[in-house]
């Protein structure tokens, strides 16, 4: 989710490199084209975008809730744990790879940037998300385990 919301915020809003439906019409699918540089294009991209961050959304509140619903106590020690920060770094890189491999290279609905090179910003964007999911993993392996019964904090 947190990695959606990169990927949608950096690239699809503030660089304006691509959008949810930004290469239909080249697409492997058969979609209407929906260009960007037309009104009635831009709307139905920044719909799709809408709906990308909507789901984004609802991955980052339930993971949260499932966080929440597993930690009764000790959570700041939670949140400062490598574990946690190298599993958040592995789902981004996750969602890079899920995310590019699909709609860049299997579906072809829109890519990284379009243009020259545009295979080398997709392949780019999948190993990114790569080196997010090894990092991520080193750095959880790093963790050890967190156990919550033990009171390690100081009483406030």
């Amino acid at each position: 989710g947190l990695g959606g919301f990169v990927d949608g915020i950096l690239l699809h809003q503030i660089l304006q490199w691509h959008h949810m439906l930004s290469s239909t019409g080249t697409d492997r699918i058969g979609v209407r084209p929906y260009p960007v540089d037309t009104v009635p294009g831009l709307r139905m991209n920044t719909v799709w975008d809408g709906l990308f961050h909507t789901v984004t959304w609802l991955a980052v509140l339930i993971g949260l809730g499932l966080l929440y619903s597993r930690v009764t106590g000790s959570r700041g020690r939670v949140w400062r744990s490598r574990t946690l920060w190298g599993w958040i770094l592995f789902g981004w890189g996750a969602f890079n790879l899920v995310e590019g491999l699909i709609d860049h290279h299997l579906l072809g609905i829109h890519h990284v940037r379009t243009g020259p090179y545009q295979l080398w910003w997709d392949l780019g964007f999948l190993l990114l998300g790569v080196l997010l999911m090894l990092a991520g993993w080193a750095l959880q392996r790093t963790g050890g385990v967190l156990d919550l019964c033990r009171d390690d904090e100081p009483a406030r």
